[in-house]
């Protein structure tokens, strides 16, 4: 399978919002309030300084999702382009749909000068993400994560 890419549009809304509450309860058991995602969702839809959504579909039909957002490095003169919100629809998994978003993003943002690379986070015990991550050629950091979360208290 060879699933198109293609920008999310304020249309997709629903389609996003949808699979960031699913992606949450199967990554860290979240259930995430509907309202706030959606809303959340649509503030990056209408802002893209927030970040941009890219869509994958096959047969016209969405199947999976990634967010970029943007992270500025003084060291580098340059963003990082974080990769967030991955999602594929269940019945799509390994058939090459992250994959595809995954080189597609790379595409974009090695061919642009303000860009100086793609970051994403794991939870530490997702060890096939890990491993699918390395096969595309990314490299585990020896930076940790440290955060201060309003909004879900640990």
């Amino acid at each position: 399978m060879h699933p198109q890419i293609r920008p999310a549009n304020i249309s997709d809304a629903p389609f996003i919002a949808d699979c960031n509450i699913r992606m949450a309860l199967e990554t860290e058991q979240r259930q995430l309030e509907p309202e706030t995602v959606a809303a959340g969702v649509m503030s990056a839809l209408k802002d893209s300084s927030k970040g941009i959504y890219f869509i994958a579909q096959a047969d016209g039909k969405p199947v999976g999702q990634m967010f970029i957002t943007y992270e500025w490095s003084d060291w580098r003169n340059g963003n990082f382009w974080w990769i967030q919100s991955v999602y594929i629809i269940e019945t799509f998994r390994g058939q090459g749909v992250f994959r595809t978003l995954f080189e597609h993003v790379n595409a974009l943002a090695s061919a642009r000068a303000d860009a100086c690379g793609l970051r994403l986070y794991v939870e530490a015990g997702n060890t096939h993400a890990k491993q699918v991550y390395s096969r595309l050629g990314m490299r585990k950091t020896d930076y940790e994560l440290f955060e201060t979360d309003f909004v879900f208290k640990h």
